[in-house]
């Protein structure tokens, strides 16, 4: 699949939504080697609770981008970070030196190269909670928050509503939390399900997507095509 998507030369990096479905750490091997091969970047998103584990095993792999779920305020945001920052003098975090292919397969960096390499991976995060939403200030201010996305799926769950009901409130909500990172130069990524639906993104100064995903292009196509072929059979024999 990824070496699909690059061949196109129509994206920048894929995300490997992680959360979502079952993985081994040589699928990760693999995925960062592809994407390597076709010079598109690769990001995972990652489960909350064993997220600094998952990273890590991520970032040493290949993946350029770490996606964190489901921090709730500004201190988790504070701890993803420390949990993917180099272990040095200089910048405190809790990330060593494993032996481990990293991009490209680099084996043999400096230990200052290798926590440089490290400081270069995007860390973005979800803000997809009601009471991160609160903290949004707070949680753009932290040093080392490199982009930010909303969910309002999670969103609405957390404010225990349907999305589908509050869909033009949620949206304004959306819209100040893309104000409060613009303000401190954060970037801002939003989900799309088709490249019409940037255009009010594009509005409010928003440069990155993340457009649609493999089992809705997959879903889109078996429905229609497979209904299609279906009636037209069903018509033949009923005639």
């Amino acid at each position: 699949m990824i070496e699909a998507v690059g061949s196109t030369g129509n994206y920048d990096y894929v995300e490997f939504v992680g959360e979502y479905t079952p993985f081994s750490q040589i699928d990760l091997e693999n995925m960062a080697r592809a994407a390597e091969l076709h010079n598109i970047g690769l990001m995972m998103k990652v489960d909350f609770q064993n997220r600094g584990y998952v990273a890590q095993k991520a970032i040493a792999s290949g993946v350029q981008a770490i996606l964190f779920t489901d921090c709730r305020n500004a201190a988790e945001v504070e701890e993803s970070i420390r949990l993917v920052t180099p272990e040095t003098v200089q910048d405190g975090g809790l990330f060593g030196y494993p032996n481990r292919r990293f991009i490209g397969f680099q084996p043999y960096l400096s230990q200052m190269e290798h926590a440089q390499r490290q400081r270069e991976v995007v860390r973005a995060f979800m803000i997809e909670k009601k009471s991160a939403v609160d903290e949004i200030e707070d949680i753009c201010s932290i040093h080392g928050v490199d982009m930010i996305q909303f969910g309002p799926s999670d969103y609405a769950m957390s404010r225990g509503m349907d999305l589908k009901d509050h869909r033009n409130e949620i949206f304004e909500v959306e819209k100040q939390v893309i104000e409060v990172a613009q303000k401190h130069g954060i970037a801002v990524r939003c989900e799309i399900p088709t490249p019409e639906a940037a255009e009010r993104y594009i509005e409010l100064g928003v440069h990155h997507f993340s457009l649609g995903d493999q089992m809705k292009y997959l879903l889109e196509r078996w429905n229609a095509d497979g209904k299609a072929l279906h009636d037209r059979i069903s018509r033949t024999l009923n005639g």
